[in-house]
């Protein structure tokens, strides 16, 4: 079966319709008349009907006409956006660009940069997804995403990115403060701690090995899918464990938890800015001025507003 439409004959009947003549059509399309209404009365002829009622001055649609034009529209303006799209390939501008933001970050700093970013016309799409430890760099390494925001260390071996430091992460040890450990005599060493249920956050990773931290061998572990939920659950006696020292004093501050000095802790996590930058994925235009403008987000602007 031979296709009848195309976007040729499209663009005319569409251009006639809004011009109200053959001729003024023509002029818009820089077309002689005549090469308008050979189109016409082809795509007529394939067709079967009439697009078009003659009778008058003006060139009025026939409801078949009306109804082609209504459907041939949106894919005029597909082919528009698909003709642009290629044209910012061709002059190294991304047509799409994947941020992966980690989960312990609010998303206010960033949407004000891509609000500065959007200024700029490339055109390119941009994805914002969410990512939980690991899961940032998994993100980089798989393909999923082009940009990681709060990529953790360690830095994964292998290579196929490059990084900055944002900055380093307080992490304090904090239990609800009707949890057994809320009264315990400081510091808490590990026979402490691993008598009762830890909360993690599951890694988001898909193919490198998932990350855990701060968990005892043989503790009992309460597995959630964000730091919101850990934090409701700690808040509800129902484990304990480490979270940002910004969101614990937060919580202390509402007498929701209760902050414990730990003899073996974990306090400082390194959090980078990181991208994908190998021979298979150069970053274009759009991607460098977006880069420059987050680097220049602060650790404390990411963190989530009270």
């Amino acid at each position: 079966m031979s296709i009848k439409l195309s976007i040729e004959s499209l663009e005319v009947i569409d251009a006639i319709s809004r011009k109200g003549s053959f001729a003024a059509a023509a002029e818009s399309l820089f077309r002689v008349p005549s090469a308008l209404t050979y189109t016409v009365r082809k795509l007529e002829e394939d067709l079967g009907l009439s697009l078009f009622d003659r009778s008058g001055h003006r060139a009025i649609l026939t409801k078949a006409g009306e109804e082609l034009i209504k459907e041939g529209r949106p894919l005029l303006e597909a082919v528009q956006v698909l003709e642009s799209r290629v044209k910012r390939v061709a002059t190294g501008i991304e047509t799409d660009i994947t941020i992966a933001i980690s989960d312990l970050f609010s998303n206010t700093a960033i949407l004000q940069a891509l609000a500065d970013f959007y200024l700029q016309d490339f055109g390119t799409r941009v994805k914002i997804t969410r990512e939980v430890f690991g899961g940032s760099w998994d993100a980089l390494i798989t393909g999923r995403a082009d940009i990681s925001m709060g990529a953790p260390g360690d830095i994964p071996s292998g290579g196929g990115y490059a990084t900055k430091l944002i900055g380093n992460l307080d992490f304090v040890f904090a239990v609800a403060p009707q949890h057994p450990l809320a009264s315990l005599k400081e510091p808490l060493n590990s026979q402490n701690i691993i008598q009762y249920r830890a909360v993690a956050v599951a890694d988001s990773s898909r193919n490198l090995p998932p990350r855990t931290a701060g968990i005892l061998t043989g503790q009992d572990v309460l597995t959630v899918h964000n730091m919101e939920s850990k934090l409701e659950a700690q808040i509800m006696g129902l484990g304990v464990g480490y979270v940002p020292k910004h969101l614990a004093l937060r919580y202390a501050k509402a007498g929701k938890l209760i902050i414990k000095t730990v003899a073996e802790s974990r306090n400082i996590a390194p959090t980078y800015i990181a991208w994908r930058n190998n021979a298979d994925k150069t970053s274009g235009k759009a991607q460098q001025w977006l880069l420059k403008r987050l680097e220049q987000i602060s650790l404390e602007a990411l963190m989530p507003i009270e």
